[in-house]
């Protein structure tokens, strides 16, 4: 690997700057993708300029723009002319702009119109010179993560040296996903990389699953009464889908093999319930349970279910968390609590699996959220005992239809929770168009002052380059003008340090927070009972099993919840496609839908889902790659079960890397 600071024009300085978007070296560039893709239409003329979609216009700037304050707000407006046609324009917190914008000299604005009053107006609009519009039309343009201090122009130049400084070793597909000629040119370079992903994933899995079609049982593990004293405490009945997949849970860890088995439920369908009672069931014969999850905050609820089952069942066991954020002496003490076998069941991060974390008899490897895990990271955690053969239960939300869980999970057996508890009122849904904004901020005042609290879900951290879409960071300041001083407003996104991120769900979770603002970070286990309102902004540009994992961040208490899916497009087919979450609760039948609807990867627009945590791959609109994929690592493993002949080399040492290129934790 090398230093990043061989790139030309790469000090130590802008080093840093690129370190926390995931770049460190030259290498890293060429696999850190474009988020999305602009592709520049030529200007409209004034008697073409219209609100159903984005379009760039020429206008003269009439008289110099105004800055006022609004709180903490800076919010700067100008009235443009395109020719005899009156517009407005606004922009927040970027007051440089009423000297950069001469009265008189006329620009090039790029954005999505609205009506107001009795004419047109744009809200955050990029703003070109005519030469610079007409360069940017003529190529299709990469758009990138960035961070303060990082422009996508910055960026894209980096990229594009670093291509430069490796020369023909790069492949010419990995060129063409960030500087394609045209929309063929790119289709063809994403298909060839997904299709890649693929099957050097299902490969690794099914070597995997051989590996472990051989591990026998070495714990003599019995079934125990604390199991049933907890069912027995527990303040609802278990439905018959949690029943017959604990009588599964209970029959691998009894038999002679050691289980290799995944749990796959809808959001709130009672997984972890089954997981709890598979770690005493361990625990209670004397070994040893790890529950692994994806983000501390999972992490500590977790914990604390946990602790609270045992507490109101009567049932002592020493039960410990460890993450990265802990201090290192705490951190030493639950290291060396697991080495003597003192804890017996040990729920943390990415941080069970690090060296130092020796356990004295662990038996079960417990992982939530599988697909936010690299492939190779849960044999790294069941290594950790001797034996090797330690019993493996997975736990998904992410609502995939079986056809593909089966070769997505190809090294698992797979249970599944198909019912949710009779107890949960079903969440009320309506699908909306910008229209509906000022209706929507009415009834998120009225549920806040009923007491209750708020979800609103942006797609983008801060305002992107050739991005229409609502940003978390003018979200807050939009909202902070909207609303009373009162109304405690936060936001949470993937970039902030893990401590501030643990502080703001802390705060939310205690009500000390109205209206929490924030990425889909929150998309994984964050359990708020008192949360009754999700807005999630520019929905059209999600898939809908994404949209439903969302979604299931409410309806978690007693009160009645709702969700509103705001869309920026009045397009017929992306409102056909969002009322089946309007009609619809269940995310396997949501999941079978988006499949169907779905057509081939659509390269201008937001990655739609996250599963498995692919760097390019999308399993629902790539699914027939996916198939195809199969298909050829079985018939690759017929012909050699090992990848052990010479014509396999280079796929073996591709597939045994799998998983180690960096990825970005936060996608969107």
């Amino acid at each position: 690997m090398t230093s990043l600071t061989a790139i030309k024009g790469i000090g130590e300085k802008n080093a840093v700057l690129y370190s926390k978007i995931g770049i460190d070296t030259v290498e890293d560039c060429v696999f850190y993708f474009p988020r999305d893709y602009v592709k520049y239409e030529r200007l409209c003329g004034p008697d073409e300029l219209t609100t159903d979609r984005l379009l760039a216009f020429e206008a003269v700037v009439v008289k110099r723009p105004l800055v006022r304050r609004v709180k903490r707000l800076s919010i700067t407006t100008v009235m443009l002319s395109a020719s005899s046609t009156a517009v407005s324009a606004t922009w927040f917190n970027m007051p440089y702009l009423s000297k950069s914008l001469k009265s008189g000299s006329s620009y090039v604005f790029y954005g999505r119109l609205e009506t107001e009053g009795d004419h047109f107006h744009i809200r955050q609009p990029r703003i070109f010179t005519k030469e610079q519009y007409e360069q940017a039309c003529a190529r299709i343009n990469p758009v990138y993560h960035l961070t303060k201090g990082l422009t996508n122009n910055a960026v894209s130049k980096t990229v594009k040296r670093s291509f430069e400084y490796l020369g023909d070793s790069v492949r010419h597909e990995l060129y063409d996903m960030h500087f394609p000629k045209d929309e063929e040119t790119l289709l063809h370079a994403r298909n060839s990389l997904v299709y890649e992903e693929f099957l050097h994933f299902i490969l690794r899995l099914r070597l995997l699953r051989s590996e472990g079609e051989v591990a026998l049982n070495d714990f003599n593990i019995i079934e125990v009464a604390q199991c049933n004293r907890i069912i027995e405490k527990l303040p609802f009945r278990l439905t018959g889908a949690q029943l017959r997949v604990w009588d599964e849970v209970k029959e691998d860890l009894c038999s002679d093999r050691s289980m290799r088995r995944l749990i796959q439920g809808d959001v709130g369908s009672g997984k972890t319930i089954i997981a709890t009672l598979a770690a005493v069931m361990c625990a209670m014969n004397s070994y040893q349970c790890a529950i692994m999850a994806p983000t501390e905050i999972l992490a500590d609820q977790h914990y604390q279910s946990v602790t609270n089952i045992l507490k109101e069942s009567g049932i002592d066991l020493k039960v410990a968390l460890l993450t990265g954020s802990m201090s290192e002496t705490s951190k030493k003490n639950v290291r060396e609590m697991a080495r003597s076998g003192e804890v017996s069941i040990l729920i943390g991060t990415h941080a069970l699996f690090q060296e130092k974390v020796i356990y004295k008899n662990l038996a079960l490897v417990i992982t939530d959220e599988q697909h936010r895990f690299g492939v190779g990271q849960r044999s790294a955690l069941t290594s950790k005992n001797a034996s090797d053969n330690c019993h493996v239960l997975v736990m998904s939300a992410t609502p995939i239809p079986r056809s593909l869980a089966l070769i997505l999970y190809g090294d698992l057996d797979i249970s599944v929770i198909d019912e949710l508890p009779a107890h949960k009122k079903p969440i009320k849904n309506a699908v909306v168009n910008e229209s509906y904004r000022a209706t929507a901020y009415r009834f998120i005042e009225k549920e806040v002052k009923a007491g209750h609290q708020v979800y609103v879900i942006c797609p983008l951290i801060e305002e992107s380059a050739g991005m229409d879409a609502r940003n978390v960071t003018d979200m807050y300041s939009e909202l902070r003008s909207v609303f009373e001083d009162s109304v405690k407003i936060g936001m949470l996104h993937g970039r902030m340090k893990a401590a501030d991120k643990q502080k703001v769900m802390d705060d939310f979770s205690n009500n000390y927070i109205n209206i929490l603002i924030s990425t889909t970070v929150v998309e994984v286990g964050v359990n708020v009972p008192n949360a009754t309102v999700m807005m999630i902004e520019n929905a059209d540009r999600f898939g809908l099993a994404a949209l439903h994992q969302l979604r299931g961040r409410i309806g978690r208490g007693q009160n009645q919840s709702y969700c509103i899916f705001m869309s920026a497009s009045d397009n017929e087919k992306t409102m056909k496609r969002l009322e089946i979450l309007k009609e619809n609760n269940d995310g396997f039948k949501i999941a079978d839908e988006d499949l169907k609807l779905r057509g081939p990867g659509d390269v201008f627009g937001f990655a739609q889902s996250g599963e498995m945590d692919f760097l390019l791959a999308d399993i629902y609109s790539d699914a027939e790659l996916l198939k195809k994929a199969a298909a050829d690592a079985d018939r690759i493993l017929r012909d050699d079960p090992s990848l052990s002949k010479s014509s396999n080399s280079e796929l073996k040492r591709a597939v045994n890397n799998y998983g180690r290129i960096h990825r970005v934790d936060e996608t969107l």
